[in-house]
């Protein structure tokens, strides 16, 4: 004789697969941290770009132009791009992080330029050793993430312009030449920005996961509905 609450415990079964789904879908995507980018920047390591934004032959420009700054100057600078910042991490304390991590002594460090761009945000962070300091002060560091390389990012999202302008001031200022300064634009321009907060991110999640459990709800209820219906007639 079949069990009566077959039907049942199987449906709770599928509800629980159903509802583990959900979690899965709708909990954040993996967040970098420094576990995740390589253990250390060798001589051919210019530009990781983990969130996938920049083009392959941008990529090999930026490349060439970095390592031919090296080989001049013996400055070294390097892009990352990433996703996701960890919890309570920020573009500016990974670059630290990160150049600590690459350089471990100040000796190592000195002759380093770091950038980090977290394109879910599009927040930037600058580290700068001691030595390229004297080179690239900080009111130029800064210039360099807030305007050369926010402007595009400003613009609709140009992360491929955004680094090579900041490729080619970063190049002219290390090598001692005269700063190009930022890209000039039309204050006028609408410059709203064109990409979600993590605010705003986590909220369309939230609503997108009330409006999937109600369907999973109405899903499962509406058979066990049916089921009764069903049970009651035929008795």
């Amino acid at each position: 004789m079949s069990n009566p609450f077959g039907w049942f415990r199987q449906l709770l079964a599928v509800l629980a697969i159903a509802l583990l789904s959900i979690q899965l879908w709708a909990a954040p995507a993996l967040a970098t941290g420094l576990y995740s980018m390589p253990q250390t920047a060798s001589s051919d390591t210019w530009i990781v770009d983990d969130a996938s934004q920049v083009s392959r032959l941008n990529e090999g420009k930026i490349t060439e132009a970095l390592r031919q700054l090296a080989q001049e100057t013996g400055n070294e600078v390097r892009f990352v791009t990433i996703h996701r910042l960890d919890y309570g991490e920020t573009a500016q304390s990974f670059a630290d992080q990160l150049l600590e991590k690459w350089f471990p002594t100040p000796a190592d460090q000195a002759n380093q330029t770091l950038i980090v761009l977290d394109d879910l945000t599009n927040t930037i962070g600058i580290s700068v050793g001691d030595e390229t300091a004297n080179l690239l002060p900080a009111e130029t560091a800064q210039s360099v993430i807030d305007e050369t390389m926010k402007v595009p990012l400003l613009r609709g999202n140009q992360y491929n312009q955004s680094f090579l302008d900041a490729t080619d001031r970063l190049v002219a200022v290390i090598s001692g030449e005269p700063d190009p300064g930022p890209p000039t634009y039309d204050n006028t321009v609408d410059t709203d920005r064109n990409f979600a907060t993590a605010e705003e991110t986590e909220e369309a999640r939230g609503s997108s996961t009330i409006l999937v459990v109600v369907l999973l709800i109405a899903a499962t209820a509406i058979p066990m509905l049916t089921y009764y219906w069903y049970v009651s007639a035929g008795g």
